[in-house]
């Protein structure tokens, strides 16, 4: 099943016209992938402090079809699924009152941190991926309702 995230958009996320900052949605987008790994069972001080592995971004995106403002209570939606033995992405539905606000995806890619080199997706990635599968499924469907 997809995992949701409850954010309120805060002050600090707006920009001077007073709606998100396009940036920050993606930052609030990786709180989401910080909390569904906690709940996975991912500590996440190992995960990101001196590990051996590492995921970086390669590709970011987000669309949207209406302002945040401050004081908005955002569910959002994470959907992972795996492209290939060493990358997966995530794409993620922020809405608001049940409205879909924007969407966003972020693609990463596995690299041993030593070497700078690819390599296979670790086991506990692979479990986190298999969670959130059914999401992904659900996702792919409603993409190809969107495109009829």
């Amino acid at each position: 099943m997809s995992f949701t995230y409850n954010r309120t958009v805060r002050f600090q996320d707006t920009d001077a016209a007073g709606v998100v900052y396009f940036a920050n949605i993606l930052a609030i987008c990786h709180e989401a992938y910080e909390e569904s790994l906690v709940t996975s069972g991912i500590n996440l001080k190992d995960f990101f402090t001196k590990p051996s592995v590492a995921f970086p971004i390669v590709h970011a995106g987000v669309d949207f079809f209406r302002p945040l403002h401050c004081g908005d209570n955002l569910v959002i939606r994470l959907i992972p699924q795996q492209l290939s033995f060493d990358r997966f992405e995530v794409a993620y539905e922020v809405i608001v009152h049940e409205v879909m606000a924007a969407k966003a995806v972020t693609r990463h890619v596995c690299i041993e941190t030593n070497s700078r080199t690819k390599r296979e997706l670790p086991e506990n990635m692979k479990e986190w991926l298999e969670m959130n599968k059914k999401g992904a499924e659900s996702a792919e469907r409603r993409k190809s309702r969107e495109v009829i």
